[in-house]
């Protein structure tokens, strides 16, 4: 159908787990398919073409009509996700959307700028680190910045789970220092693995010491315009799909 958006899962109203609107009343709106294949993606169920079939091509009409009935048709926030989002032409659900009162934040790895993204509320770009086994594509991600400019509130957030993904977040944080920077430890055991199923019970204490690692890390190297954050959704629900 043309026009339709490839949805992996539509579910909420919970919380938002990450990022500058960590704790926000959202609905999650993720699409499939990704233009990466990150080595510790914890949504593999929405990037791999083998989990296709599990998709469902939805017109943007379509849905607004499922976020009205989760939200009860009250204005929410709407978290457009992936797998990479940014693949999807999701301008007019965006219109339709925001005629409703509803807001949208969008996270990306900034590897396909859309003219669209100046219509969000929030732009949350998400450039994948070394330990992603993912090159960055710099010239797309600038494209990306440039993309948002007056309109959505922009922000910068790195995944680190080592001393190299620091230096990457030190460093994309130099080439955009404008823009608000967020730090976030990594989930080390996802649901779905690149070599099979996980566990729905997330590593707790990995996570955690993490998480200590990271905020010693930071207070040492005085970097006190960071923020820096744990999946919150990870500590509450482990690896459970749709919360």
């Amino acid at each position: 159908m043309k026009g339709s958006i490839r949805i992996s899962e539509i579910f909420g109203p919970t919380v938002q787990g990450e990022g500058p609107l960590i704790g926000c009343p959202t609905v999650f709106v993720r699409t499939g398919g990704c233009d990466y294949r990150c080595r510790w993606c914890d949504t593999l169920y929405a990037v791999l073409p083998e989990y296709r079939e599990d998709w469902t091509l939805m017109t943007p009409a379509a849905i607004l009509t499922e976020v009205e009935r989760l939200s009860g048709s009250t204005p929410v926030l709407v978290s457009l996700s992936g797998g990479n989002p940014a693949l999807q032409p999701l301008a007019p659900l965006i219109a339709l959307g925001r005629q409703k009162g509803y807001t949208f934040a969008l996270e990306t790895q900034g590897s396909v700028p859309q003219p669209w993204f100046a219509a969000l509320d929030w732009l949350m770009l998400s450039p994948k680190p070394p330990s992603s086994g993912v090159d960055t594509d710099w010239q797309a991600l600038d494209e990306c910045v440039r993309a948002s400019a007056n309109g959505p509130h922009c922000v910068v957030k790195v995944v680190v789970f080592d001393e190299d993904d620091y230096a990457y977040a030190r460093r994309v944080a130099g080439r955009y220092p404008a823009l608000p920077v967020y730090l976030q430890v990594g989930n080390p055991a996802p649901l779905v693995t690149h070599s099979g199923p996980g566990r729905e019970e997330a590593d707790l204490d990995d996570v955690m010491e993490r998480f200590r690692w990271l905020v010693d890390t930071v207070a040492a190297d005085r970097w006190f315009t960071a923020t820096v954050l744990p999946q919150l959704h990870v500590l509450a629900w482990g690896n459970k799909r749709g919360v």
